[in-house]
């Protein structure tokens, strides 16, 4: 027969087991996520040649899509001035690791885009047993979307911000007589940065849902320091591009746009909270 002392001090047991069991289950759906960010690793270590020769050095190529579409942009408006004929540098190992450590750095890289999708899932379902039924609902299709931003952040820093950067670089030069030789690791660094980084700026608009529902953000916040906001995304806009005006100019509509979308995004969840107190 359980004492009164031993009532007492059950729920502080099952307390302490539930944050165990919590703290477990966190680390499997880590585990998961390494797991499958480790295997596509693998799989780009093993189609390296193709990941290397197709996708990581055609943005420095003047065959680009990029630069071929900006070719026929130009000659719709008989012009050709769009037209990329050449981009004056050469790629060079400087150190006796570079290759080797490129070899691993871009198929690590390769690793966290694809399996982006699968780690957000993973994350959304240690975070959705926590929350209320109305909260799970409002965040319907959470993955989805933040995928799909993923997704378009990385096919912008790709297509558009890498490409720009490259033929930025390539064609700065203090003197004629100053050769633009890369460094493979400083080359290959710029592209991944830029792709990857693209994916997670990309990612505002979630961010901003997630800190309206903890209460920590709000639209009248928003709209408040919205200037500033936009300062920061032009700082971070130029932490990723050439400090040229038309690439500032290319990086921050899109970010803007999603700074704006922020905003709507916390006036659904500000209004969605009231009804419930209303309720």
């Amino acid at each position: 027969m359980a004492t009164p002392l031993d009532q007492i001090g059950e729920p502080e047991e099952e307390e302490e087991m539930s944050f165990l069991d919590h703290l477990e289950e966190l680390r499997w759906h880590l585990v998961r996520s390494l797991i499958a960010i480790g295997l596509i690793t693998i799989c780009a270590l093993i189609f390296n040649d193709f990941i290397f020769h197709e996708l990581i050095l055609p943005p420095g190529e003047p065959g680009f899509w990029t630069f071929e579409a900006l070719c026929k942009l130009g000659q719709l408006v008989s012009t050709d001035s769009f037209c990329v004929e050449d981009l004056d540098f050469t790629l060079q190992s400087r150190k006796p690791m570079g290759q080797f450590t490129i070899y691993f750095t871009s198929s690590f890289v390769i690793g966290l885009i694809v399996a982006f999708p699968y780690v957000a899932w993973e994350i959304w379902r240690f975070i959705k047993p926590g929350l209320h039924a109305t909260e799970k609902r409002a965040a319907r299709g959470v993955v989805f979307y933040t995928s799909l931003l993923f997704a378009l952040g990385i096919l912008f820093g790709y297509f558009l911000l890498t490409p720009i950067s490259v033929f930025f670089f390539a064609g700065f030069q203090l003197d004629a007589s100053i050769e633009n030789q890369f460094d493979i690791l400083s080359y290959v660094g710029m592209i991944l940065t830029i792709v990857f980084g693209s994916g997670l700026l990309f990612q505002l608009p979630m961010a901003v849902l997630f800190l309206s529902n903890a209460g920590i953000v709000t639209p009248t916040l928003l709209k408040k320091y919205r200037r500033h906001g936009i300062v920061v995304i032009l700082v971070l806009g130029a932490m990723l591009t050439p400090p040229d005006p038309f690439s500032q100019i290319l990086v921050a509509i899109p970010l803007v746009t999603l700074y704006e979308i922020g905003v709507m995004v916390s006036k659904r969840v500000e209004r969605r909270k009231l009804k419930k107190i209303e309720a």
